[in-house]
């Protein structure tokens, strides 16, 4: 849902390149830093290219992964087209479509958190899962997708007017865009409230679970299973704070208004969205998220399954419990 709908506006992006009227004056209060936005190409670029990398070698393919590559990758345009920007004329096209660019990609960021907590939990014992995840696991990704859409929408619609030459209609858009943004943010702390404590009651009611289990070594840029779980916890829980501060920095430039103090002084969005999303996000670049569900999937038993309960002579017992479909 969330993807079809993301190309979608971001298709309409790109064609505003050609439309809008020009002017002399920069739209949004400033120039954007050519230099700053070459950066920001390198630091999303690269991150995207490792991340298709690492698409194509981890078998079996995962397409829900696509959320994650596409993502860094439409940040990637997205400072490209701010670069061009920032060479006169100013057209609002051009405006339009970087901002929705950077605007909207890291929606796919979040839907990527919410299919891989739906997926880990579906490798568990429904015992485990019932009593440690409030939500069923296929349910998680139905209920904040959903609400990934809603907020979309609303951020680019608003996002659209921003620019708009009317004042009226620019205060507008921001209004909507930052409702958007608030309901997006909650939707995401929720989210992460749900994960946190998943993770928790996992430690607290099934140690035996929550523990590491012997095996090799945590290799980076490989394609080999991983058996310890709570590493992708981790990381999920450092991307969430990546994502967060992002979106409390744009709730804050939003609120300040179209000619506001943090939304015309370039550095706020530098260190407040653009470096901790990047940072965040880039972990998955050393350690492809998939690979735990692999590990998981290996066993021939759910992870939290009595052993003295389930024959482990029988080839795939247990193992429809693990079994996800993408």
């Amino acid at each position: 849902m969330t993807l079809p709908l993301f190309l979608s506006v971001l298709s309409f992006a790109a064609s505003a390149l050609a439309a809008g009227s020009s002017d002399d004056a920069p739209i949004g209060g400033y120039v954007p830093s050519k230099s700053l936005s070459i950066t920001g190409v390198v630091l999303y670029g690269v991150s995207a290219l490792v991340l298709w990398t690492q698409f194509a070698l981890v078998r079996p393919r995962r397409p829900f992964m696509l959320t994650l590559t596409l993502g860094m990758t439409a940040m990637t345009v997205g400072f490209i087209l701010r670069y061009l920007y920032a060479t006169p004329p100013f057209t609002l096209g051009k405006y339009i479509a970087w901002d929705l660019f950077i605007l909207l990609s890291p929606c796919l960021f979040l839907a990527t958190d919410y299919m891989i907590l739906s997926r880990l939990a579906a490798t568990f014992n429904p015992d485990v899962v019932s009593r440690c995840l409030a939500i069923r696991p296929t349910r998680v990704v139905r209920i904040f997708v959903w609400s990934d859409a809603l907020t979309f929408f609303l951020q680019s619609s608003g996002g659209g007017l921003t620019a708009a030459k009317s004042a009226s209609s620019a205060k507008l858009g921001t209004t909507i865009a930052l409702i958007g943004l608030i309901l997006q943010a909650v939707s995401f702390l929720l989210f992460t409230f749900l994960m946190l404590t998943f993770a928790f009651r996992v430690s607290r009611y099934f140690p035996h679970v929550w523990q590491a289990e012997n095996g090799e070594p945590l290799r980076i840029f490989s394609t080999r299973p991983i058996g310890d779980w709570r590493i992708l916890i981790f990381m999920m829980s450092a991307t969430c704070v990546g994502i967060l501060t992002r979106s409390v920095f744009r709730i804050v430039e939003y609120a300040g208004g179209y000619n506001g103090y943090v939304a015309t002084h370039e550095s706020f969005f530098y260190i407040f969205d653009a470096l901790p999303l990047w940072l965040s996000m880039s972990l998955y670049c050393f350690v492809w998220p998939t690979r735990f569900l692999h590990g998981r999937e290996a066993r021939d038993v759910p992870l939290g399954t009595d052993p003295s309960r389930t024959s482990s002579s029988k080839p795939g017992v247990g193992f429809e419990y693990s079994r996800v479909n993408v």
